[in-house]
C-alpha cells in the first residue's frame, strides 16, 4: 500500500489510491507509475519507477514506467509515492471537537458515533494511514467500521480494534468516573472486578469481533477521579486478562502512565505499554526484559 504526497494531497490521485486499496481484491494486474518512490528501503528516493500489482499486493517495482499487458494503469508520474504509514495507538471513532466533552457523553449516542466514524476513516485514509490499530472505543461502532471498511463499503484504513478498554470500577475505563451518581451509565462489559470477571469479558469480547484487548492498569490524564501515578488494577486481574488473551491468539495493550503500572504490567506479561509517560530506566529494562513494546 502506499501514501501519495504532494504540498497537498491532489485529489484525483487520493481517489484514485482510495478506490485501489479499500475495496475486495480483484483478480487483476495494475502498475503504478510513480514520478517519485521513497520505498522506506533505500537511503534516497527512486525517480520514475512502476510499481507491479498482482491481485491486490504489490510483487515488485522497476525501473522506468513500463506496462505489462493487460494491466491497468495509474498515473501518478508527477507525484511522490511512499508506503502507507501504520498509527499504532487510534481512537479513530473519536475527535476533539472544541465543545464540552462532559455535555457531549450525554448527548451523542453510539449511532451519532457510527455515522462519525465514517468521515474519520476517510480523513485517516486520506492523511497517509493506510493501516491502524485502535485501543479504545464502543466495541459494537469500532468493530462494525472495520469489518465495513474490510468490506469496501466504505474508505478507510485496516483496522485492528481494541474495542472497549478494560478497568477496574473507579478507573479510567469506568464511564461512571466522575459521573454524578444519579446518571446509571452503562458499563458491564468494559468495567471488570476480580480475575474471573476479567477473563468473562475478554472472552465475550473476542466473540464480538476484536483483535486485541486494551486494558487500563494505571489511572489517565483526561478522566476525573483517578491518578495517572495510581496502579488500579491488581496482579491478578492483569494477568486473567493476559492469560486469557493470549489463550485466544490477541495482544494486550496496557494503558500505563506510572512508574509501578508500567513495571508490573510489563512483568506480567502484557504486549505494550501505551504512554509510559512516567518511566524511567528500571521500568525500561523490565519492559526490555519481557519484550514489552512501548506505545504512544
Amino acid at each position: 500500500m502506499f501514501t501519495i504526497t504532494r504540498n497537498r494531497l491532489a485529489a484525483t490521485a487520493a481517489t484514485t489510491v482510495f478506490a485501489l486499496f479499500t475495496t475486495p481484491a480483484l483478480a487483476k494486474d495494475l502498475v503504478v507509475h510513480a514520478g517519485h518512490l521513497i520505498d522506506g528501503v533505500g537511503a534516497k528516493p527512486r525517480d520514475n519507477v512502476s510499481i507491479l500489482i498482482h491481485d491486490d499486493r504489490i510483487t515488485g517495482v522497476q525501473d522506468g514506467f513500463v506496462t505489462p499487458a493487460g494491466a491497468e494503469v495509474i498515473d501518478l508520474s508527477t507525484a511522490t509515492v511512499l508506503p502507507g504509514l501504520i498509527d499504532m495507538h487510534d481512537h479513530i471513532t473519536s475527535a476533539y471537537t472544541g465543545k464540552n466533552p462532559i455535555a457531549e457523553r450525554v448527548t451523542h449516542s453510539d449511532i451519532d458515533t457510527a455515522f462519525d466514524s465514517v468521515g474519520f476513516a476517510r480523513k485517516t485514509l486520506e492523511a497517509g494511514f493506510t493501516s491502524v490499530r485502535d485501543v479504545g472505543g464502543e466495541t459494537g461502532v469500532v468493530v462494525a467500521l472495520k469489518r465495513a471498511i474490510a468490506g469496501g463499503k466504505i474508505a478507510g484504513p485496516r483496522l485492528w480494534v481494541s474495542g472497549y478498554p478494560l478497568g477496574p470500577t473507579g478507573g479510567h475505563g469506568d464511564p461512571q468516573n466522575g459521573m454524578s451518581t444519579e446518571l446509571d451509565f452503562h458499563s458491564e462489559g468494559r468495567v471488570i472486578d476480580g480475575p474471573d470477571e476479567a477473563a468473562k469479558v475478554v472472552r465475550r469480547m473476542h466473540r464480538d469481533g476484536v483483535d486485541l484487548i486494551k486494558i487500563m492498569p494505571s489511572g489517565g490524564v483526561l478522566s476525573i477521579g483517578d491518578d495517572p501515578n495510581n496502579t488500579l488494577m491488581t496482579d491478578a486481574e492483569i494477568s486473567a486478562v493476559v492469560n486469557t488473551a493470549h489463550s485466544l491468539g490477541m495482544r494486550v495493550a496496557a494503558h500505563a502512565h506510572g512508574r509501578d503500572a508500567i513495571i508490573r504490567a510489563s512483568a506480567l506479561g502484557v504486549d505494550s505499554i501505551e504512554h509510559g509517560s512516567f518511566g524511567d530506566a528500571e521500568a525500561y529494562k523490565v519492559m526490555k526484559a519481557h519484550g514489552t513494546y512501548l506505545g504512544v
